[in-house]
Parts: C-alpha cells; sequence; structure tokens
C-alpha cells in the first residue's frame, strides 16, 4: 500500500512538473517570434492610442515596449493588439496576447479566473461625467438618469452598489466598445459617462466640446490598473512584474533616460544592482543583466512615462495624486532590487 502510494505521488509530481514546463514556454515563445504581443485598450488617449500614423502611443504602450527592452534590448520589439474590455481576458487566456497593459482593474476573481496581475501602473478610481447644462454638481443628484458605460468591465457593477445604496433609480445604456461608448453619450443618448477618472479624462479629449462637460467630485471606487500575465508562468510574471519595478525604482533613484550611462557607473551598491553593472538580477529572470539599463534608457522611469502620456503638460492634465512616489505623498512603491 505504502509502495502503491509512492507510485502515485510520483506520477503526480512528474505530471505537475510536466504541466509547469508547459506553461512556462512564454519567454521562449517571445523570443522565438522575436517581439512581445501586448493587448491593449481600442483607443484610449493617454494610455494606449494609436496615432495618425497607427504608431501606438501611452502609459501601457509603455510598459509593454517597457518589456520589450528587457527580454530583447529593444523596445521597438513590441506588438500591439487593440481588444474590447469584452475579449480581453480570452486572447489573454488563450495564447493570442502574452501580456494584457490594458487599463485592467485588479480584482479578486479576475486574478482567480483570467491571469497574474504583476504590480500596479496607475492607481484609480470610477467617476461621473454630466452635461455642464445639466445643472449637477454631484452624483447624489442623478435619479432618473440613463448611464452610459462598457459591457464586461466593472464599471456595471460600481454603477449598480452606487445607485442601489442611495437609494437612486437608473437605467443603463452600455456598449462593447469604449468608442461607441463616448459616441451616445456625446449624441446624447443618456445623461452621465462613467468610467475610471483616467479614463473620463481621456475620453472627454475626444468629445465635439469637451469644455461642455464637467466631472462630478464622488469617486465611487477603487481601480487599481495593472498589466495581467498567464497562469502557470512564473518566469514571465517575475519579468513583467520587475519590468514595471525598474520604471519605479529608477525614478525613485533619481535615474532618467537622460543620465542612466552615467548613473550605471555610480559608487552605490543599490544603483549598481538595478542597472547590472554588478549582480546577476537579470540572470535570476533569465534575460540580461541590464534589462532595468536598457528600459530606463529607451523608454524612461516612471515619472518621465506618466508625465508624457497623461501628466498635467498632456490633454489629460492628470496630477500624480496616488501616483505620486511612497516618498512624494502618494503609494506608489516598488520593492528593492537586490
Amino acid at each position: 500500500m505504502k509502495l502503491h502510494k509512492f507510485a502515485a505521488y510520483s506520477t503526480a509530481v512528474l505530471t505537475a512538473a510536466a504541466i509547469t514546463t508547459t506553461q512556462a514556454a512564454t519567454l521562449d515563445d517571445v523570443k522565438a517570434k522575436g517581439a512581445v504581443t501586448c493587448g491593449v485598450s481600442q483607443g484610449l488617449p493617454g494610455f494606449s492610442n494609436p496615432d495618425a500614423d497607427g504608431n501606438w502611443t501611452g502609459l501601457d504602450v509603455e510598459f509593454c515596449q517597457a518589456m520589450a527592452a528587457a527580454v530583447f534590448g529593444d523596445a521597438s520589439k513590441a506588438e500591439f493588439k487593440p481588444l474590447s474590455a469584452k475579449t480581453r481576458f480570452t486572447a489573454l487566456t488563450s495564447g493570442e496576447i502574452d501580456v494584457l497593459p490594458r487599463n485592467t482593474t485588479w480584482t479578486l476573481s479576475r486574478d482567480a479566473q483570467h491571469g497574474d496581475f504583476i504590480g500596479v501602473n496607475y492607481y484609480d478610481g470610477q467617476g461621473f461625467m454630466v452635461r455642464k447644462d445639466l445643472g449637477v454638481a454631484s452624483a447624489k443628484e442623478l435619479a432618473g438618469a440613463a448611464v452610459c458605460t462598457n459591457t464586461g468591465t466593472t464599471t456595471e457593477l460600481n454603477v449598480a452598489d452606487y445607485f442601489r445604496s442611495n437609494g437612486l433609480e437608473y437605467t443603463v445604456v452600455a456598449f462593447e466598445k469604449a468608442d461607441e461608448v463616448v459616441a451616445a453619450y456625446d449624441a446624447g443618448r443618456c445623461d452621465v459617462y462613467t468610467t475610471d477618472q483616467s479614463g473620463i479624462a481621456a475620453q472627454r479629449t475626444k468629445l465635439a466640446d469637451p469644455a461642455a462637460h464637467v466631472i462630478l467630485p464622488e469617486v465611487i471606487s477603487k481601480e487599481p490598473l495593472g498589466p495581467m500575465v498567464r497562469h502557470g508562468d512564473n518566469q514571465w510574471a517575475d519579468i513583467a512584474s520587475w519590468s514595471l519595478n525598474c520604471m519605479i525604482n529608477a525614478e525613485e533613484a533619481g535615474i532618467n533616460s537622460g543620465n542612466v550611462d552615467e548613473m550605471a557607473a555610480s559608487a552605490n551598491p543599490d544603483i549598481q544592482r538595478l542597472l547590472g553593472a554588478s549582480g546577476d538580477m537579470g540572470d535570476l529572470l533569465g534575460i540580461p543583466n541590464d534589462f532595468c539599463h536598457q528600459i530606463v534608457k529607451q523608454v524612461g522611469n516612471y515619472a518621465e512615462s506618466f508625465d508624457r502620456n497623461v501628466g498635467p503638460d498632456t490633454p489629460l492634465g492628470l496630477e500624480r495624486g496616488l501616483n505620486a512616489l511612497w516618498k512624494d505623498g502618494g503609494i506608489l512603491y516598488a520593492p528593492p532590487a537586490r
């Protein structure tokens, strides 16, 4: 009986090992095809949006480019696949994409059912936008409103919870594609547009008269937005996680795209390890030791990416707020590279 149990145990271990080996092939697959394939939005300014020439730009896009820089030493080896909120998780679990950096809220059910979140690249919260001529100053004045939103998102549940808890009647007008939601709101098919506040700021730039609309003061949820990878491949998850951590740690250390070469010669052991001048941090992940050096040189640190895409001097005009470093009053914090 003991021998039988041991044999069964051995079989189970071998099966688990085979599954792990099968699932842990993302890095090899990415190297074989020569690019990191990233699932992005269908057009959200500041986060993932194609310009007039079809080049993708945005905070989420630059995270993907950071991963390409980490793996290949070349940030241009990133490919982008636009996905709706409804299809994004299927694309990830099916292997159609390698990583999903698509303004996606980290929740328990998504973590359990669809993949592993590797960190937060934007701390957000859901809000509401209305036309100024509606004369509404608070979301608590929206009784009877028609509310436009996306299907397949956390916003639907958040809206239901908020209106029910405040005893307000409402009607949902939902569409799969974000541009359909914006078009419906702009055409007057609904009274309210709701999504993450960063998304509202981005989509307001697409309206016929952005100045005619106001964002209400209520923030009704926590929306930690972050990239996802498939379950079962710890190495790939670590590469994704440390690509983001690199950008955050670089900002904290005062390293940017303009001084990274000089900083690599620093006598500071923490900076040496972070940039690959000493230690074996990259080897531990299966990528070059200078992966963080390449990320910062080619893409920038977190502050550079934020300011370039969504910051105060962009059309979105977003302040750092919660997304400031922990030492600057925000909650952005990365573990040390050691």
